[in-house]
């Protein structure tokens, strides 16, 4: 199952390779929520990101897609694009579930390749407007059930 702590998802806890995962928008934007943390810690997965969505004519930029940065020794960072605009409508948050799912599924290629476990705030629910009651199945379909050990961080209040 999921390991739920509170603690800091950019300082991750155990022994082995490890990424952390973390929801982006599909119009560059970086600038608020948890990519602040992972930007005062590491500036390689915002400078990536930029440089990812401004080639974006070029690479796979895009909604359900993901980057994969090293932050050091057997450390990665998951930037994965489940957010359309920064804004929602009345009706619809920015969240895309499909594309997280997506995403998600991505990711667990990589963490399979690298052996890593993963390591994420509640991805998609600040925001991105999204619920945990709806991000959470995807993450036990993804990567709990392919044997992926996952970490979900919650800060201290």
């Amino acid at each position: 199952m999921i390991s739920y702590v509170t603690g800091d998802a950019t300082a991750p806890s155990g022994d082995g390779p490890k990424i952390i995962c973390h929801v982006c928008n599909d119009i560059g934007g970086w600038g608020r929520g948890f990519v602040l943390a992972l930007s005062e810690r590491w500036p390689q997965p915002e400078a990536a990101y930029r440089l990812w969505h401004q080639d974006r004519q070029h690479n796979d930029f895009g909604l359900g897609r993901v980057q994969l940065i090293s932050v050091g020794e057997d450390l990665w960072v998951a930037n994965m694009v489940g957010q359309h605009d920064i804004h929602g409508t009345d009706t619809t948050p920015p969240i895309r579930y499909e594309a997280v799912d997506s995403c998600l599924d991505l990711l667990t290629t990589h963490a399979v390749e690298h052996n890593a476990s993963v390591h994420m705030p509640r991805i998609g629910c600040g925001l991105a407007g999204g619920t945990w009651d709806r991000i959470e199945p995807l993450v036990i379909q993804r990567l709990v059930r392919r044997g992926i050990a996952v970490t979900v961080y919650d800060l201290a209040e």
